[in-house]
């Protein structure tokens, strides 16, 4: 071929052009649509691309020459109730509101069961005792700046604890 022949890039930029003009100009039949609703999620996945890139096409031309099976299919593609914005199946919201009462109640039950078989609280662990802990502060001058042995303290210290039924901790005591 002669250098002369050639097409030029602008000659083949310009046939690509019409290419694509052309592309979207003919309308997608109409049994091709029909009831696209029901039979998109029993599609294969190629055909459905193949569906969906045709009707892009379509899209890209003046929408007034588009047939109304056409646009109907187009939005119902684009925003219908399938794949992830598919419905909740019959039942499946019961099914999870179940489930997560049953994780609760068995997570109540393991909570129990760890309780009914664990140590008492430690001696530490009542008001009487932090009473005193908050006595032998004071007594050993403990933070005299900001803390129990403050002048003018009015916090409650080490005081974390309910009252302990019986009588007050003794130090040796377990």
């Amino acid at each position: 071929m002669h250098p002369s022949q050639r097409p030029t890039a602008t000659c083949i930029a310009q046939s690509r052009q019409q290419q694509k003009r052309h592309a979207g100009l003919h309308a997608i039949s109409n049994p091709t649509l029909a009831d696209i609703e029901k039979r998109w999620e029993a599609m294969p996945p190629q055909e459905q691309a193949n569906l969906w890139m045709a009707l892009r096409d379509r899209m890209k031309t003046d929408w007034h020459d588009m047939t109304w099976q056409e646009k109907k299919a187009s939005y119902w593609i684009a925003f219908g109730p399938h794949g992830p914005r598919a419905l909740d199946p019959p039942g499946e919201t019961k099914q999870m509101i179940l489930s997560v009462l049953g994780a609760c109640a068995l997570a109540g039950v393991i909570f129990a069961v760890l309780r009914l078989f664990a140590r008492p609280p430690p001696k530490t662990m009542n008001e009487q005792y932090q009473k005193m802990s908050n006595e032998y502060l004071k007594a050993q001058k403990t933070e005299p700046i900001t803390g129990v042995s403050s002048e003018g303290y009015v916090g409650k210290g080490m005081i974390q604890s309910k009252p302990r039924r019986g009588p007050p901790p003794k130090d040796d005591d377990e």
